[in-house]
């Protein structure tokens, strides 16, 4: 991959089609969106990607219809693995005062509470409603990005699954996560993602059984 820099020439490749264009971002070079009926813009950055950016983290965005809430969903539609997709879940914190667990896992799975509550070290955890996630993290459900909450003092956890720290689990080299704005997906290193956030790996995603 080419490295970055402010003399650097950028390498492109092109984009890959799916229902609506793969976008890809290498700095400083961002190309037009391109989807079914919708006219062709310069995409505005967000929070979650200019951190990326800083950190000089490559990175791709897909984007999709911004109506669409189910990460299952937004998987297919883009044409990938429900389990390289990371729905982010805003979980109550255990003790008045503190902020919420924010706990990525794969879009095919359900979060357990009791793992999380055992990894954690609670006697018990609850999920946020939707009005008080995005009330505890100021971004749309379906938004809500670990990336785009960094240095808020939220406590980041992520399944084992993602890979990582951890290869033994079957873990995938990359993922995608909320761009912290309904719409979009960051796809990235799994690794990066969990060293930019300081995400601890956790074993609490479960799928139910067919």
């Amino acid at each position: 991959m080419a490295q970055f820099g402010a003399s650097t020439l950028v390498e492109q490749r092109p984009p890959r089609e799916v229902n609506c264009r793969l976008v890809h971002w290498f700095e400083p070079i961002l190309l037009a969106v391109s989807c079914p009926g919708r006219k062709k813009n310069a995409m505005e950055k967000t929070l979650a990607m200019r951190a990326l950016e800083g950190k000089r983290i490559p990175y791709e965005v897909l984007t999709y219809p911004d109506d669409l809430r189910d990460a299952e969903e937004i998987a297919l539609l883009l044409d990938l693995p429900a389990a390289e997709v990371f729905k982010t879940l805003v979980v109550l914190p255990p003790e008045p005062g503190k902020k919420p667990l924010l706990v990525m896992i794969p879009a095919d799975t359900q979060l357990d509470l009791k793992k999380l509550a055992a990894a954690v070290g609670a006697k018990k955890l609850k999920m946020a409603t939707h009005h008080e996630a995005e009330t505890l993290t100021g971004l749309q459900v379906g938004g809500i990005s670990a990336v785009a909450l960094l240095n808020k003092g939220f406590a980041v956890y992520i399944d084992r699954s993602s890979g990582g720290r951890d290869r033994s689990s079957g873990g995938r080299d990359r993922i995608c996560v909320s761009a912290g704005k309904r719409g979009l997906q960051l796809r990235l290193a799994a690794a990066d993602l969990i060293k930019l956030t300081n995400a601890r790996p956790v074993d609490v995603a479960t799928r139910e059984a067919a």
